[in-house]
């Protein structure tokens, strides 16, 4: 692969040093206002998939969470594609993301497809805004190249994960720096503080980090890589400086990325910006606690789309998961949903899933369109594919397919 020069893009960073504000401040959208504490201020939030895979149901309820708290307040739902692991992007993934996003209602107004004044869309198309913010850290002294070969980090790691020791980096690269030229295959890492300041989480109030980014016993420096040797941005980097640019005003993003808010945080203090607001949402397990997945049940969007699932009804029920209402029924639509969504009532804590609530609220969606007679091609087609899959197919549902439906929906043991 070919790998581009670190020196080069630091010089061309430099030759626009007289606009080293037009790289470091986003244009036109009122920033400030959006960070007060205005509890109706518009929000600017994203979804941001990677192309690895198809949407699983957690990935269409933290979409939904964002375009919930966009729509409540009046603001803006953007989708973002973080496609820069060109290694483990899926071919079609994209296309399936899309599809998924549309068919449950979830059309952003800024992203792939749409455009808008802040893309381009797809990280990988931001590329050279990434590294110019890099030469920034460089130059300013919050990040360092380290060329250590990985035959060396690995040694280290295994050293001292055989010593019951912290595996981080050593700073090697940091406290003696190499004769080698900029030109040779390297990393940049970010210098991370003695210890992260606390931040606040929205749900979760203020966080502080338990542990040191450091272990100076034996030399173990959280120091995470911010560009990759191919010239590429690692997550941390395009994550911060896009949501930046994006104007993106609140994050909501699954807890298993708490871990590296300290990180992001860390970052945006070091460009001099103020950061997003955070909102993490626990995890969706089975009934046995562990997470969910391929091999305890159906995970895909897709696959309860062919069973027959209603659009509203998967929304509704993923919208339950870890978000309580002041309302009287569990049965809320799309406009329900925006109108009495808060982040005030997202929860704590990951969520056991319990798909019979999904059957019950199934049930409530189709009876509603088969009484009203709205939707009877889709409702009829999810009834046909239902009997066809409980009795095969040799049951016709040509004739009498109204009829039928309510029959069905008669029954309380069937969705």
């Amino acid at each position: 692969m070919a790998f581009i020069s670190s020196q080069t893009i630091t010089n061309s960073a430099r030759s626009l040093r007289l606009c080293r504000r037009c790289i470091s401040t986003p244009p036109k959208f009122s920033h400030s206002a959006i960070h007060g504490s205005s509890a109706i201020s518009p929000a600017r939030t994203r979804f941001a998939p990677s192309p690895t895979g198809y949407l699983h149901l957690g990935s269409l309820r933290t979409a939904l969470f964002n375009y919930l708290l966009a729509k409540r307040t009046g603001g803006q739902f953007l989708l973002r594609i973080e496609d820069t692991d060109k290694k483990r992007t899926v071919e079609g993934a994209e296309e399936g993301i899309f599809d998924a996003l549309r068919w449950a209602g979830l059309q952003w107004d800024e992203g792939p497809l749409v455009g808008g004044e802040f893309g381009p869309y797809r990280q990988s198309e931001r590329t050279e805004l990434h590294r110019k913010h890099v030469d920034i850290l460089l130059e300013e002294g919050h990040a360092y190249r380290c060329y250590c070969a990985p035959q060396r980090l690995e040694a280290l790691a295994l050293t001292r994960k055989n010593s019951g020791q912290s595996t981080d980096y050593d700073r090697y690269c940091l406290n003696s720096p190499p004769t080698t030229s900029t030109t040779e295959p390297h990393v940049v890492r970010l210098k991370v503080p003695v210890q992260y300041p606390p931040y606040h989480d929205l749900v979760y109030g203020t966080i502080t980090s338990g542990a040191r980014s450091h272990d100076h016993s034996i030399g173990a420096f959280e120091d995470p890589i911010l560009l990759k040797s191919d010239g590429m941005p690692t997550y941390h980097l395009a994550n911060v400086v896009d949501d930046h640019f994006m104007n993106i005003t609140h994050v909501v993003r699954a807890t298993e990325w708490m871990p590296s808010t300290p990180k992001h945080v860390h970052l945006y203090s070091c460009f001099g910006w103020t950061p997003p607001k955070f909102v993490h949402i626990g995890l969706l397990q089975d009934m046995r606690g562990r997470k969910l997945s391929k091999r305890t049940g159906d995970v895909f969007v897709s696959e309860f789309r062919e069973k027959g699932y209603l659009p509203e009804a998967l929304n509704n029920f993923v919208a339950l998961m870890g978000w309580s209402h002041a309302g009287e029924s569990d049965v809320l639509d799309m406009r329900k949903l925006v109108e009495q969504f808060s982040t005030d009532g997202l929860t704590t804590g990951n969520t056991k899933v319990e798909f019979g609530k999904l059957d019950f609220l199934q049930k409530q969606y189709v009876r509603n369109r088969v009484m009203e007679g709205s939707g009877d091609k889709e409702i009829l087609g999810a009834v046909e594919a239902r009997v066809r899959k409980e009795f095969g197919e040799k049951y016709s549902l040509y004739s009498q397919k109204r009829q039928l439906s309510l029959f069905v929906l008669a029954d309380s043991t069937v969705a």
